[in-house]
């Protein structure tokens, strides 16, 4: 997967290749996320920006984390061959003062907590979801939980044996 990445508002640091970390554990967790045809575009921005996109495209009146526009249906994302023309995958955007706040509040650094939300976000990307069941919620967290344990980053649900 490439990502076509655009950083505005966020501190210096070396976000692509934070980004291109979290690609690589997901797709060690998710092979559907490995396959060279796709393309997402990724954007680091202001919680401003995330909340004029909430509130545009979801109705939510509020700042978020991250948001994620899948633009593909997991069925069709499971059956894309490797070979053939590009495919977007989604758009993923990261509000920085939100990530900042809540990596604050977890004593956790920026970077680790954006490591995760990206996974988060690469997930629903997929097709993976978190609000129908608790079931799901689980099977979406046990993916993030292998995909950050592969990047040395602690679980951010708490232990779990």
């Amino acid at each position: 997967m490439d990502f076509d990445i655009d950083i505005d508002g966020w501190p210096s640091g070396d976000w692509a290749a934070l980004a291109e970390r979290a690609r690589s554990a997901t797709a060690q967790v998710e092979p559907a996320i490995g396959n060279p045809r796709l393309s997402t575009s990724l954007l680091f921005t202001s919680d401003e920006e995330v909340h004029a996109l909430n509130k545009e495209w979801r109705g939510k009146d509020k700042p978020t984390n991250v948001l994620s526009f899948p633009m593909l249906e997991r069925e069709d994302l499971l059956d894309l061959a490797p070979n053939g023309p590009p495919e977007m995958l989604g758009d993923l955007a990261l509000a920085h003062g939100t990530c900042a706040r809540e990596a604050a509040e977890k004593g956790i650094s920026l970077e680790d907590h954006a490591t995760h939300l990206l996974i988060h976000g690469l997930l629903h990307l997929a097709g993976h979801d978190h609000v129908d069941s608790h079931a799901q919620a689980e099977a979406m967290e046990a993916l993030e939980i292998a995909a950050l344990a592969k990047l040395g980053i602690a679980d951010p649900y708490g232990d779990r044996n």
